[in-house]
């Protein structure tokens, strides 16, 4: 057993720090001394080295304890994914090195912004692990994309992003959102998704409508590559026919 004092020189996280996760609920001591002080076996030991795996990943805390406090939480399966995602992590910083050394060489002259694109993609799929990542979505996303390799990644994003370009084309041309051509490129997206992400139902379609115009990343990915209003567009066009089919909601 360790005291709390221990335990934050053992592993560099602050007293304070180890408080807040007791009372957080992620957490707890293995059990408390006569006089109220917290001790901490190698258990809790180990499962706080998950917890700053996690935290180093940039997983929010309320993520962090949903995943290590779950009834099927596989500790090996954790591991694996936190091997996973270093390694992806490890390979972007790879990238943006040989990226740095090629524009010193160079004299600023290099135009390939690739690296800082994969970046802006790590980006917006962690935070759409953030909003979603323990439901079954997503674990169905996680088991389709499982042996992906980035190249194919990288081709799926811009597969993905083209249908919100023809999106953006069939605003440009003025047919409104409501037209058989935007319910027809409705239909086209929903199927992408659930073919290469997880199965995309008339309700899960009208919640990524919501998400695509409320602003942020979504909404500036979207209307990056369909041109500025095409994310209300398409909100406007799923929810036309979303609402028109029966039992879409």
């Amino acid at each position: 057993m360790m005291t709390v004092n221990q335990v934050s020189k053992l592993t560099g996280v602050s007293i304070r720090t180890l408080h807040y996760y007791d009372k957080f609920g992620l957490l707890s001591p293995t059990k408390h001394t006569e006089s109220g002080y917290r001790l901490y076996d190698d258990e809790a030991l180990a499962k706080l080295q998950l917890i700053m795996f996690f935290r180093e990943l940039e997983f929010p805390l309320k993520d962090i304890k949903d995943i290590v406090n779950s009834p099927d939480f596989d500790r090996n399966k954790a591991l694996d994914q936190q091997i996973r995602l270093l390694e992806v992590k490890r390979s972007h910083l790879d990238e943006l090195i040989r990226f740095a050394k090629s524009v010193k060489k160079n004299g600023g002259k290099n135009m390939d912004f690739t690296a800082f694109k994969r970046a802006e993609r790590e980006e917006y799929a962690r935070r759409a692990k953030a909003e979603w990542g323990t439901a079954p979505q997503y674990k169905e996303y996680e088991k389709k994309t499982a042996d992906v390799t980035p190249q194919q990644e990288d081709n799926m994003v811009d597969e993905f992003m083209d249908i919100f370009a023809e999106f953006g084309k069939l605003r440009a041309d003025g047919l409104p959102s409501e037209s058989e051509e935007a319910r027809t490129q409705v239909i086209k997206l929903q199927n992408y998704i659930t073919a290469n992400f997880y199965n995309c139902t008339n309700e899960i379609l009208l919640g990524l409508g919501r998400m695509y115009a409320q602003g942020g990343e979504f909404t500036d990915s979207i209307n990056s590559v369909g041109g500025s209003g095409t994310a209300e567009y398409v909100s406007d066009a799923i929810n036309h026919y979303c609402l028109s089919n029966a039992g879409a909601v």
